[in-house]
């Protein structure tokens, strides 16, 4: 590709038999933005009942920690800081896919049901069969699942636009808001108790297997998010110009909205549903690189660092009271809501 053709400060890296586009100013971000998110996680590895320096933290990851400093880092709070890490990482890849396939900066999975869907879902495991942790996860992925193939196919007319699949989506996840709202009225105080710790979003007792969901999710979307971002570029120019130019249109379609949706599944599945990320990540990253579409990589190393940063607020300044992640993003995701509503206000457009 001739360079004269790229937008400013991208380059055409080949290796391989391979070449792609890396934006620097893009790139630059992701690095710091991920070393950010690294730095918060070390510090996080050190707080709890038992304090330890950042030293210790690293002695232990790399094994020369005593057998009480491992066992403290290794089995009970790094598993917890790398679901984070994944959970952030999923739901600002989710929130990028939708809000270009939306062209809109306050589509999120929150918004459209996806979030809404696992939430019933999983409430529904608690009340009836009484979910253990693990059937409640898989219950919230079945759900997210099923309602982002519901949302396609009810928002399905000669294809699918994004203005109809937001308006389908606020009224999917209206219907299940109510119905998980039904459900635990129905149910007794110990099973709502523990459906309302759930659906607050909370990354306390996380183990192993929760790493191990979020990961595969991860390896599995990630590298297909990636290959449909290409095809995402050929729709920013309208359908007409995509398919004139050799773009599978609805089907590009079809893939980012599964994406988008399964990865949203797998963060819910492991946390629950954690508010506002898929929203602000990729915004956030957008106004940091002068207002110009979020690169992937610094949406992913941006969600990272807001749900460790997030969780780590939760459990360390409220004076021995643990506040779940969700609250906490929520708290901070709120005001950074209304900023984009009132900016698009002034400027007579969505945000």
């Amino acid at each position: 590709m001739n360079s004269r053709l790229l937008p400013p400060g991208t380059r055409v890296v080949r290796g391989s038999g391979v070449a792609f586009l890396v934006h620097g100013p893009a790139a630059a971000l992701a690095t710091v933005l991920g070393l950010l998110a690294v730095a918060v996680t070390l510090v996080s590895l050190t707080l709890g009942d038992f304090d330890m320096t950042v030293v210790d933290a690293a002695s232990a990851l790399v094994g020369r920690g005593s057998p009480i400093l491992t066992h403290v880092v290794v089995d009970m709070r790094l598993p917890r800081a790398l679901t984070a890490l994944g959970v952030g990482a999923a739901l600002a890849v989710s929130g990028l896919l939708l809000q270009q396939l939306a062209r809109n900066p306050l589509v999120s999975p929150d918004v459209i049901g996806i979030n809404a869907g696992a939430s019933a879902a999983a409430v529904l495991t608690i009340v009836v069969i009484g979910g253990s942790t693990l059937l409640t996860a898989s219950g919230a992925l079945f759900g997210a699942l099923t309602v982002g193939l519901a949302l396609y196919g009810l928002a399905y007319r000669r294809g699918v636009t994004g203005y109809r699949l937001v308006l389908v989506g606020i009224a999917v996840s209206a219907m299940l808001s109510s119905a998980t709202s039904y459900l635990l009225t129905r149910t007794d105080i110990n099973q709502a108790r523990r459906a309302m710790v759930w659906l607050a979003g909370s990354l306390g007792n996380r183990e192993w297997p929760h790493v191990t969901v979020i990961a595969v999710a991860l390896l599995l979307l990630v590298p297909m998010a990636v290959l449909l971002a290409r095809q995402l570029r050929l729709l920013q120019l309208g359908d007409e110009a995509a398919t004139t130019l050799g773009g599978r249109v609805q089907w590009v379609r079809a893939g980012l909205l599964f994406v988008s949706a399964a990865l949203a599944a797998g963060a819910t599945s492991v946390a629950g549903p954690v508010g506002f990320v898929a929203l602000v990540a990729p915004q956030i990253v957008r106004r940091l690189l002068g207002n110009r579409p979020g690169g992937l990589a610094a949406s992913i190393a941006c969600g990272a660092l807001l749900v460790t940063s997030a969780d780590l607020i939760g459990r360390t300044l409220f004076g021995g009271i643990e506040l779940p992640v969700g609250v906490i993003t929520g708290i901070l995701g709120a005001p950074y809501l209304l900023y984009l509503l009132a900016r698009g206000n002034r400027m007579g457009q969505g945000a």
